[in-house]
């Protein structure tokens, strides 16, 4: 961590971990993993070799600095303990397996959870191609669950509703704000600004009205699976869980896995739908990791190298 952020020390953790495991076990470490941007994840070590995984809901440990999320927005910061309850419980419903649950201090805004120390299904892929043909299996699962609106788990599994018509709808003024913000911090957006404003406006319109709102995972690329060891796939990161248009989940698998995503690939998308939310998605991908920089997130090169990509992709998108 960088500027004013520390670390939490074993000390500090030092009372979770007791309630998560009791008083048979001494913690011995406390090790904040790299990659959170929302949450601070740490690997629990005790001195019996037994290990697990804390969360930490805090402003401390959060780059973004969103300030409070609105739940009947479907694509607000989406972190916090509850809706990471909400998550865990309605993939379990569904019969798609995540780190199990071990405790959870709502005071606090923390949580334990078993510790998968396998590879990620990135590391793994290379050297066991095979893994996609589970993953489309672990899709088919998650996707065959519907809900009767559209909208974060933690909102609609509870009554609530979201802001909005539907979710072309709310991904349209989503693309519009990234569109402006875009082009405020980049010179070659602001250069096209008028024609990516009409090029988001022309696909939203051609995407027609639709009922179903399926059970996605939101941000599902290789580096939010991990392997079991008795070789399950196990969802992480699930905190942005909820019921929306499928194609928006396929976008995103289409970014993450490139060439490898054939083998997600499934019959019956709707390609108006698909064409809209490539555009969209990819806007998000810059505004998002530029608005990101503006704050002291320490890997920065990481996130230029993001933003550039999609702005490029964004950039070529416009053309067509």
């Amino acid at each position: 961590m960088t500027g004013t952020r520390t670390p939490l020390t074993r000390a500090d953790l030092a009372p979770l971990a007791r309630a998560a495991v009791g008083g048979g076990r001494t913690l011995a470490a406390a090790t904040r993993l790299h990659g959170g941007t929302k949450k601070g994840v740490y690997r629990l070590t005790f001195d019996d070799g037994f290990s697990a995984i804390a969360y930490v809901w805090s402003p401390d440990e959060d780059y973004w600095d969103a300030g409070p999320s609105d739940l009947r927005d479907p694509f607000s910061h989406g972190t916090g303990l509850d809706l990471f309850t909400a998550a865990h419980d309605r993939l379990a419903a569904a019969g798609v397996r995540t780190p199990r649950l071990l405790h959870v201090d709502a005071e606090a805004r923390q949580a334990v959870v078993e510790d998968l120390p396998g590879d990620s299904l990135e590391a793994a892929l290379p050297r066991d191609p095979a893994l996609l043909d589970r993953l489309a299996a672990l899709l088919d699962t998650l996707h065959a669950h519907t809900g009767p609106r559209f909208g974060k788990v933690a909102l609609v599994d509870n009554g609530g509703t979201s802001y909005g018509t539907s979710c072309a709808q709310r991904v349209l003024e989503g693309a519009l704000r990234d569109v402006e913000e875009v082009a405020r911090r980049e010179p070659r957006a602001a250069a096209v600004r008028e024609q990516l404003q009409e090029r988001v406006k022309v696909l939203a319109a051609e995407v027609r009205p639709r009922r179903r709102h399926t059970l996605i995972h939101g941000e599902l690329g290789p580096d939010h699976v991990l392997l079991t060891p008795a070789g399950e796939l196990a969802l992480i990161d699930i905190e942005g869980l909820l019921y929306f248009d499928v194609e928006w989940e396929h976008v995103f698998l289409e970014i993450r896995f490139g060439d490898s995503y054939e083998a997600l690939r499934v019959p019956g998308l709707d390609e108006d739908r698909l064409r809209f939310y490539r555009l969209a998605m990819r806007l998000s991908l810059v505004a998002g990791p530029l608005r990101l920089l503006d704050g002291d997130f320490p890997f920065t090169e990481f996130m230029r190298g993001i933003a550039e990509h999609n702005l490029v992709q964004v950039l070529d998108l416009v053309r067509r």
